[in-house]
């Protein structure tokens, strides 16, 4: 069944997710943790709201020893974060700047070294979208912009924490359902999408000898803030209809393919997506 959202005024002003109505369920009540991540490191970028947070979060259940949480501007987001992953009784590190500055990638990975002394687990979750459906109305400032968040983050990431990390480790980039179905008004970031599909299976490539799995998660139309951030109000309403499911998903309904990728669970894969996109079937 199809759901309504309402208009998100607020939210469409912030892009905070403290803003949204209906607030994304960032965790079920009862999920419970089964130590699948029981003293690992893991940095988790764009992690201050949406799918990051219930990343974070999840990890935490799992019994992660420490989080380093990268965000850009939206600190009470990144501080209610924080909250909820010591909630859980894990450490956490905030940590804020552009990840498409490599420079900032470096720092990441700098900090949390000096804070846990070890790093088993990255995940490339920041993203950026800037809606258009007329090619010649695109902001080539806010075409390299998008690149750089979405994309090149993930390279330089990886290049900074490649020295740190050790066989078992996993690195899990997020896509999206558009990188194979693309989008008529998400041009620039359709084309970040397939990308990273691209780098997460070159990467795996390079990795795979040193006992590294990479994978990504390629997830449909989610309720996060990005969505009344980035839409019109008369899209954001029927939000996610379009899926065979009927609806949008919910973080919560997304970061478990993490908790697994990131675990033990999936140790025989790499080189792979999974696909929590609503129903859709994409072909590789």
């Amino acid at each position: 069944m199809s759901e309504m959202f309402p208009a998100q005024e607020e939210a469409q002003e912030t892009g905070a997710q403290h803003s949204m109505d209906p607030s994304p369920e960032v965790i079920r009540a009862d999920y419970k943790g089964a130590a699948k991540l029981k003293g690992k490191v893991a940095i988790i970028t764009g992690a201050d709201s949406g799918i990051g947070r219930s990343v974070a979060v999840h990890f935490a259940r799992e019994g992660a020893a420490g989080l380093m949480v990268c965000f850009h501007t939206h600190r009470e987001d990144a501080e209610e974060t924080k909250r909820l992953v010591e909630k859980e009784g894990c450490r956490c590190t905030l940590i804020s700047g552009d990840v498409g500055d490599s420079s900032f990638c470096n720092r990441i990975v700098e900090e949390t070294m000096k804070e846990y002394g070890r790093i088993d687990v990255l995940v490339n979750n920041a993203a950026e979208q800037h809606p258009t459906d007329d090619i010649t109305a695109m902001d080539p400032a806010l075409i390299q912009r998008t690149f750089r968040t979405n994309i090149y983050s993930q390279i330089f990431l990886c290049r900074a924490a490649w020295p740190h990390l050790k066989r078992g480790a996993s690195i899990i980039n997020t896509s999206s359902v558009v990188g194979y179905s693309g989008h008529s008004e998400l041009l620039d970031y359709t084309a970040t999408k397939g990308a990273i599909t691209a780098f997460t299976r070159a990467m795996h490539m390079s990795a795979v000898s040193s006992g590294i799995r990479v994978n990504a998660v390629a997830p449909g139309p989610i309720w996060t803030p990005l969505i009344p951030a980035t839409f019109p109000e008369e899209k954001v309403k029927s939000f996610g209809s379009s899926t065979p499911l009927g609806r949008a998903g919910q973080p919560s309904e997304v970061a478990p393919s993490y908790v697994f990728l990131a675990s033990e669970d999936s140790s025989y894969i790499s080189g792979q997506s999974l696909h929590p996109n609503g129903g859709r079937v994409v072909n590789a």
